[in-house]
């Protein structure tokens, strides 16, 4: 299928654009204005690939004009040669449509962000949050062999070494894009240690994947602030020290609450809060701009709603299945390690399928 008219027009555009932000980048007032460069300079960068795609497809066009009109030519060397031309551009013009398409989506602004990671257990007691321990550990060797950076912003530890919440900070280049794919409910099967007649238990756990909000993302005026402070506590309610260094702050217009109490000083606790709180209105102010923009368009993972079953791990089978794209992988202990690279990359293709119908359509 070839490119509809609106296509090539939009991509013509883009060449043009192109080509004036290339002359801008050699204007002595853009060159002076290191702010104006910078932003002339990611634009210039970010149109780079299409309009390098683009120049191949067309050229590969014109060059599939002439030889057509070879095809008939008295001479048969020529002619012969002209076919094998063709050919091989007629195989080449469908890889190139798909790629421009591709190039053509809008990108994700939060892809390169770092993320805040929730963890909760649901469903299941003491073995969900088991579950929500190991997910963690899933996802801090998954950060790990990608060179990401993790600090545990907040943890609410059971006796029996699980989690009934933890939040992590996940930094590095891409981290959002990698994980963004993780939101919603994971689901477990397996026997409890706890379990005499070794049945099989369900549970299941929330993950929440937010990119994190920069300050000049949201505006957060003090006054629509409640910052108490507390005494921290660990497993069981003992106190973990006898200082009010815990930190829960509420965000009056929203409601939202969020309490850090892992760190020993109050002014770290209040930071970690503040990271986590702005994380949170900015995935709100997103999910509200979304639904907006298209309430029927299911382009986002589990369209925002993370009471979404997305995944299933089957410790008697070590499967994993993802509901999303019906793939099913008997990898669980790899999963488990961090190897999520058979996870990964068939759900971005997946939801970029997705995008591009509705671009279609």
């Amino acid at each position: 299928m070839s490119l509809s008219k609106e296509l090539m027009g939009k991509l013509s555009e883009l060449q043009d654009r192109h080509r004036e932000l290339e002359e801008s980048l050699a204007d002595p007032a853009v060159l002076a204005d290191n702010e104006t460069y910078q932003k002339i300079a990611k634009e210039h960068a970010d149109l780079s690939q299409l309009v390098a795609t683009f120049g191949e497809y067309s050229r590969l066009n014109d060059d599939l004009a002439d030889n057509r009109e070879l095809l008939d030519d008295p001479d048969s060397e020529l002619a012969e040669l002209a076919a094998a031309e063709v050919e091989a551009a007629e195989a080449r013009l469908p890889e190139l449509e798909e790629r421009l398409r591709q190039l053509l989506l809008p990108k994700d602004p939060n892809d390169d962000k770092n993320v805040i990671l929730e963890i909760r257990a649901g469903t299941g007691g003491e073995e969900a949050a088991l579950f929500a321990a190991d997910l963690l550990r899933m996802y801090l060797r998954f950060a790990e062999a990608n060179n990401f950076k993790v600090e545990i912003m907040n943890s609410h530890e059971t006796d029996g070494g699980g989690f009934k919440e933890v939040i992590a900070n996940i930094e590095g280049k891409g981290a959002y894009s990698q994980l963004k794919f993780e939101s919603g409910v994971h689901r477990v099967q397996r026997v409890p240690v706890t379990e005499s007649q070794g049945r099989i238990h369900t549970s299941a756990v929330t993950v929440a994947v937010l990119p994190e909000a920069e300050d000049v993302e949201l505006d957060i005026k003090p006054e629509d602030l409640r910052i108490d402070v507390f005494r921290a506590s660990g497993p069981g309610g003992q106190h973990v020290n006898k200082t009010e260094s815990a930190v829960r702050i509420t965000h009056l217009p929203s409601g939202l609450v969020v309490s850090c109490q892992d760190e020993k000083s109050q002014h770290k606790n209040k930071a970690k809060a503040m990271k986590v709180l702005r994380a949170r209105l900015f995935d709100q102010m997103k999910a509200e701009q979304h639904a907006k923009e298209a309430a029927e368009r299911r382009s986002q993972v589990g369209s925002g709603d993370r009471s979404e079953r997305i995944r299933t791990y089957n410790f008697p089978q070590g499967r994993v299945s993802d509901h999303r794209i019906n793939l099913t992988l008997y990898k669980l202990e790899s999963i488990l390690q961090g190897d999520l690279g058979e996870l990964i990359p068939p759900l971005a293709a997946h939801f970029q399928a997705e995008a591009l119908k509705a671009q279609e359509s």
